[in-house]
């Protein structure tokens, strides 16, 4: 069972690199304990999100179905054929990452399926799902059964995971008009997407950074930099698209070279050595 274990750990892990270098490099940064943990969280969430972004000539509805029930089997029979649900199952039974945050998740994956305008409080429902909880499932990770730490860390873990989901909005915002037809921010017109729009989405994702760097400065110093690291890669990304007209977030998808990325990990990794986080 080891031998399966460590194997369909590794099946995720092939997929957090193939997908995002950024994650990947993130992870890395971690302390090698946390390493295969993480990479099985974000196996599970890539696998689910492919679903409903791109695999438009199946049934997404039944495949996400399908997933969903082979998923909450897993974790109650602690074994799945299917590589990724195993090593997800595994991490899920270990650190107790509640169910609840596993059912918000895939609710929020479900809403995709569906071409719908986002008022505030199904906005506000799916930024949960899809990324607040799962910067909670990394946290239970973090705090290995500490639940005092846990408790204390929640709501900046929910704003990380809220800023990192807001700016990916932004970026993506002509892929997910042009390919899926969606809109995510409230009351905003793509076709009349203007400057005064941006800024008050902006406003807001900066409260969500700010409230997010409080609890990664209390992280455990194992989790700290690698959290640190994807913050930083982030909030890079945030200030570029700041610095763009709402036009050009229209026409064009914001990048942060990867030469930047290396700097910011080599100035990450500096601060982490001197204690400066």
């Amino acid at each position: 069972m080891e031998l399966f274990k460590d194997t369909c750990l590794q099946c995720s892990k092939k997929i957090t690199e193939a997908y995002s270098t950024s994650f990947t490099l993130g992870i890395k940064t971690l302390d090698k304990k946390f390493h295969l943990p993480i990479y099985a969280i974000y196996g599970f969430v890539r696998c689910a999100d492919e679903i409903v972004d791109t695999f438009h000539e199946y049934d997404k509805r039944q495949l996400l179905q399908e997933f969903k029930e082979q998923t909450f089997k897993a974790i109650d029979t602690g074994i799945s054929l299917n590589p990724v649900l195993h090593a997800f199952q595994c991490v899920v039974n270990e650190f107790n990452i509640d169910k609840a945050y596993i059912e918000a998740f895939l609710k929020s994956m479900e809403m995709d399926l569906e071409d719908q305008a986002y008022d505030r409080s199904l906005y506000e429902e799916y930024i949960y799902g899809s990324a607040e909880v799962v910067g909670l499932m990394c946290l239970k990770v973090f705090c290995q059964g500490n639940k005092e730490q846990f408790e204390k860390l929640q709501k900046p873990a929910r704003s990380l995971g809220a800023a990192f989901q807001k700016v990916n909005f932004l970026r993506d915002m002509r892929s997910d008009y042009d390919e899926r037809g969606r809109v995510y921010f409230p009351k905003v017109d793509y076709l009349n997407f203007n400057n005064a729009s941006k800024a008050e989405i902006e406003a807001d994702i900066k409260k969500d950074f700010d409230n997010a760097y409080v609890g990664i400065m209390n992280l455990p110093r194992s989790a700290r930099m690698g959290v640190y690291l994807a913050y930083v890669y982030y909030l890079k990304l945030f200030r570029k698209i700041q610095n763009l007209p709402a036009t050009h977030i229209l026409k064009e998808r914001v990048r942060v070279p990867d030469n930047t990325k290396l700097a910011l990990l080599l100035g990450s990794y500096l601060k982490y050595r001197l204690n400066a986080i």
